[in-house]
């Protein structure tokens, strides 16, 4: 029987707070450019902000995590107890996002449950991964959602639904929904609305989500925030075991909100994330690379960056993900025997900017078709970490949306004490 893994929630907006100065970027985006977060905090300061519930990875080398998960523990609860939200119930939400080049993308807020999600390559289940899990990265991340009495979410799922059947005919009904909230993002972020569905559209939803499932296929794809996702589902694995069966059902961590959107929306574009690798000798990492990779004039392109110029080289290999499986192998292996660092650069100018200080190398990969995105993954395959990103740096999700993770949390101005410390 045909199902959706998909549903309404109980989600927590602020009403007690600026939305614009609320919502910032992922997390993972400008992990180099610690201007782009300083400029961030200084908007910010100290006003209520989803800034105040995260650790954005550029700090990640200067933090210590659990004192940050304690202290984002702490500003939750705070948050909670000076009724900085109101629960919109049982609901998804529809949401317009306006991206940096005037583009409109179209995304549902709800629901997953994590019992039909698996990242296990291979996996046949509802909801899949589209990219490598690094099970090493997990554990810090669950401690933080342990110490959590909401999710904060960045995830975005993908569907294949090239008839648009799902999301597209939201649209224009949207004058007759009620508007949740309506504004501009910060740092060049475009804009963004979002209207709460009301129950029978909620359920026409439902239906064609299950009508998009056939056989053993997935009715979803995870395409941003795999890690994030991965996490609360290693937390919800560890919650259950001390659970009896009839608690399970409906137990909030069970569930991780997501945004669902068509991997067709025509605002939906796949780029390329870059690599630069910082403390290095370019010269002989180019060499390295000419030894142990298959060169191959008729391959897919690659630029490099550095100081001194640039260049190409084409690596053979049968399809993008199996080249950025080559490519970061071996950047991987030569930083381990040689020192250095790597990381992951979304944006041509960001790259190139970072890749000319001395000691670096940038490489410039090519973008995936969105055509090839389903097929991988339905095929049994993953792409590596970091093969792309659902548009440009700015276009990423940005932090608004909330739900309580923890039973009983269902008044957001309800005392949060004795539920910090459950579980």
């Amino acid at each position: 029987m045909r199902k959706s893994a998909f549903f309404p929630a109980d989600i927590l907006l602020p009403v007690r707070a600026d939305l614009e100065t609320w919502s910032v970027i992922a997390c993972d985006q400008f992990s180099s450019e610690r201007d782009y977060w300083e400029r961030v905090k200084t908007t910010v300061g100290n006003r209520p902000s989803t800034l105040h519930l995260i650790v954005p990875e550029v700090y990640l080398d200067t933090v210590d995590l659990t004192q940050s998960a304690g202290q984002i523990g702490g500003t939750m609860a705070t948050y909670l107890k000076n009724g900085i939200f109101k629960t919109i119930e049982n609901a998804f939400i529809y949401v317009e996002r306006t991206i940096s080049d005037g583009r409109v993308r179209r995304g549902l807020v709800g629901m997953l449950d994590l019992e039909d999600y698996d990242y296990i390559p291979g996996s046949r289940a509802l909801v899949r991964a589209s990219e490598k899990t690094i099970t090493a990265r997990l554990p810090a991340r669950i401690a933080v959602r342990r110490a959590a009495a909401l999710e904060v979410p960045h995830i975005m799922a993908l569907i294949d639904d090239r008839q648009a059947r799902v999301i597209e005919p939201l649209a224009d009904k949207t004058g007759d929904y009620e508007l949740l909230y309506d504004f501009t993002l910060m740092e060049g972020g475009g804009a963004i609305k979002g209207w709460r569905v009301p129950p029978v559209d909620a359920a026409h939803i439902s239906e064609a989500l299950s009508a998009l499932t056939d056989g053993d296929g997935a009715q979803m794809i995870i395409g941003d925030g795999n890690h994030s996702l991965a996490s609360a589902k290693g937390y919800w694995d560890e919650m259950k075991t001390g659970l009896p069966e009839s608690a399970r059902e409906n137990h909030p961590a069970r569930y991780a909100l997501v945004e669902v959107n068509n991997v067709y929306d025509t605002a939906i574009t796949f780029e390329a994330i870059h690599r630069v690798v910082f403390g290095i000798d370019p010269d002989r990492l180019l060499k390295e690379m000419a030894r142990q990779l298959p060169f191959d004039d008729g391959g897919y392109a690659v630029d490099w960056v550095t100081g001194d110029g640039r260049g190409r080289i084409t690596i053979g290999a049968g399809c993008v993900g199996e080249l950025i499986e080559l490519l970061q192998s071996f950047l991987e292996q030569f930083v381990e025997q040689t020192g250095g660092t790597i990381d992951y650069i979304h944006g041509e100018s960001s790259l190139t900017t970072l890749a000319s200080e001395a000691g670096n190398i940038g490489f410039l990969l090519p973008t995936m078709d969105k055509s090839d995105f389903f097929k991988t993954v339905l095929t049994g395959g993953v792409f590596p970490k970091k093969s792309f990103s659902i548009g440009h740096a700015r276009d990423k999700r940005y932090y608004l949306d909330c739900r309580a993770i923890r039973p009983g949390l269902k008044n957001p101005t309800a005392p949060v004490k004795a539920l910090l410390a459950d579980g």
